[in-house]
């Protein structure tokens, strides 16, 4: 598997700033960038996985509707999460 439950607690420590912080925008942006780069490689291989594909078009989704919320509430949060994880915008 490609997330274990230690790569887990190790995103959640080091965005959310705690092991159990996993309900954070910060985090769960953090987790959706990880598994939609490990989508992504998948996709590179294997081009006519479109079940891979609807799920990674749903994770960018998810992961965009995180990043507006944390636009709006807090733009000092949105810019460090948008610079530590290479994001474009």
């Amino acid at each position: 598997m490609y997330l274990t439950t230690e790569n887990k607690k190790e995103i959640f420590k080091s965005f959310g700033k705690s092991e159990t912080n996993t309900g954070g925008a910060e985090s769960q942006v953090a987790l959706f960038t990880h598994r939609i780069n490990h989508l992504t490689e998948h996709l590179k291989t294997s081009k006519k996985d479109f079940g891979t594909q609807r799920a990674l078009l749903r994770l960018v989704g998810k992961r965009r509707r995180l990043l507006d919320y944390l636009r709006t509430r807090d733009i000092e949060r949105y810019r460090s999460i948008i610079k530590e994880l290479n994001l474009r915008k």
